[in-house]
């Protein structure tokens, strides 16, 4: 069994040997009530060059205390971890090793500190006997398994929020813990402070692996377009875990991170080689529509659902919210069966391994070399006139396929136009900013008529299974046309937004 905690908590550091400073007179806390002592022991697991430490990612098998077990600790946000956990057993739970593969690859986890803690626990009760937070005084021996030979020893006082608590209460401990002397870590965790006092992290950092940046600014064409495409593959790898356990919106999030370093191997090719991208530009390709299977889904659910919620009682004959319901699961657990395997499949992790050689060893052309302002604002530039030339082509077709596949056009060029002034705002300033905003409201705009051709489709397959289950089809009728309608509407106010798009940009 596995289950997943949001832990959001706080480190101080303290002189070995003090104890946990009275809290009772922390607003809102009644009662300070002793846990006891508990001693705990964690074998953490890492790569032999520290994958998943550069990523702050912690993977341990601890015994002792209250959730003795496997635990996987992803970033949230500062101070904010999710903690997964799986029950003890000898090696590492596939589950928990499938949630690092876009780190490790397949790179061997192995122990490489060894943590053992005397844990004081109290915990800080409301008025109604309601736990506010656990505060903790650990007493920590670290001996290091791998990459070193040291060992340290120190005292740290952790406070976790209770789960549904207010973050605000923190602000609350922590002055009262800074009034009686006691400060802030400077380790983001246990693990982070044991590399550093046990003979400091292996290196060099691998492939794919995120040691801290250096302060150099990017300065050529190339640094700009670099900078842009590392930012992308971190995401790509950051956002694998969260697609896995398939929280919100974390799969349109990955696909965007896909089109995004795809539009910019295609924007930037005189920076970039093609001869090199090209093939890691396929398979990005192949990675978006594997993830638009269920991205789609998505889209076309929600709008559906609120679609039907909206329409008048009478206009709603059969049982369309059950036949949309069945239709959504039926696709749901396909395409998500479907993406897990996608995500441990060979083809995906050798697109992160060649992400990977493409940033290590860019394939960097003479443009690179070159001044970012005439290099960039050329590519830019050539992006948006293509734009121009595909809405004017849209607009000369008459209502219909054509039309619609033609604005589908000029909406995709609209995006990797949009992604290619995202790329080169640092570099260009205002200019790629204000073509940045044109290109999201065209793209909006656009947006809106293809998801009604989308909407539209689903609404003939539903139709198609009302009849063959002999339910009722008229109120999928009544949603078709008023996609129709929606449709109409974005193309007759196309021209005007194009003219006051283009007459907002400088390129």
């Amino acid at each position: 069994m596995v289950d997943t905690q949001r832990e959001i908590e706080r480190k101080y550091e303290v002189a070995t040997g003090d104890d946990l400073p009275d809290l009772t007179a922390v607003g809102g806390v009644r009662a300070v009530v002793d846990q006891g002592t508990a001693e705990l022991d964690a074998t953490y697991y890492d790569t032999a060059d520290a994958r998943l430490a550069d990523a702050s990612l912690t993977l341990r098998r601890r015994t002792g205390g209250k959730d003795a077990g496997w635990h996987l600790k992803l970033p949230v946000a500062e101070g904010v971890r999710d903690e997964i956990r799986a029950p003890l057993s000898d090696t590492v739970p596939a589950h928990l090793r499938d949630l690092v593969r876009s780190r490790v690859r397949g790179v061997a986890l192995v122990p490489v500190v060894r943590l053992r803690s005397s844990r004081a626990t109290r915990h800080l009760l409301d008025a109604d006997g309601t736990l506010l937070a656990e505060i903790s005084l650990d007493r920590v021996h670290a001996e290091r398994l791998s990459g070193g030979t040291g060992t340290a020893d120190w005292t740290e006082i952790e406070v976790e929020l209770a789960d549904n608590g207010d973050p605000a209460f923190l602000d609350k401990v922590d002055k009262k813990l800074r009034k009686a002397g006691v400060r802030r870590s400077s380790a983001a965790s246990k693990l982070a402070r044991a590399l550093e006092e046990t003979g400091g992290r292996p290196g060099p950092a691998a492939p794919g692996t995120h040691r801290p940046p250096t302060d150099a600014q990017p300065a050529t064409a190339g640094d700009h377009v670099l900078a842009y495409v590392r930012a992308q593959r971190d995401a790509l790898v950051a956002l694998d875990p969260s697609v896995r356990r398939d929280l919100f919106d974390s799969v349109h999030s990955m696909r965007v991170a896909t089109r995004r370093l795809r539009s910019t191997f295609r924007s930037f090719g005189t920076v970039l080689d093609p001869r090199v991208t090209d093939p890691v530009a396929e398979d990005l390709k192949w990675l978006a529509g594997e993830l638009g299977v269920d991205r789609d889904r998505e889209v076309l659910t929600e709008h559906l659902t609120r679609a039907v919620s909206e329409l008048p009682g009478p206009l709603v004959g059969g049982p369309v919210r059950n036949r949309l319901r069945a239709w959504s699961d039926a696709r749901r657990g396909g395409s998500r069966r479907r993406l897990t395997s996608v995500l441990d499949g060979e083809r995906y992790l050798g697109l992160l391994n060649a992400l990977d050689a493409l940033i290590t060893d860019p394939p960097l052309l003479k443009a690179s070399a070159k001044d970012p302002g005439t290099v960039l604002t050329r590519a830019v530039h050539k992006d948006f006139h293509k734009v121009a030339e595909l809405i004017g082509r849209a607009l000369d077709l008459p209502p219909g396929h054509d039309r619609d596949t033609a604005l589908h056009e000029a909406r995709k060029k609209a995006k990797r136009t949009r992604y290619a002034a995202e790329a080169t705002t640092p570099a260009l300033g205002r200019p790629a900013r204000a073509l940045l905003t044109s290109m999201k409201s065209l793209q909006t705009l656009l947006g809106e008529h293809q998801d009604s051709v989308l909407v539209r489709d689903a609404l003939l397959e539903l139709s198609a299974l009302a009849d063959k289950a002999r339910e009722s089809s008229f109120t999928y009728g009544v949603l078709y046309g008023r996609e129709e309608q929606r449709a109409a509407a974005a193309e007759a106010a196309l021209p005007e937004v194009w003219r006051t798009l283009r007459a907002a940009t400088s390129f």
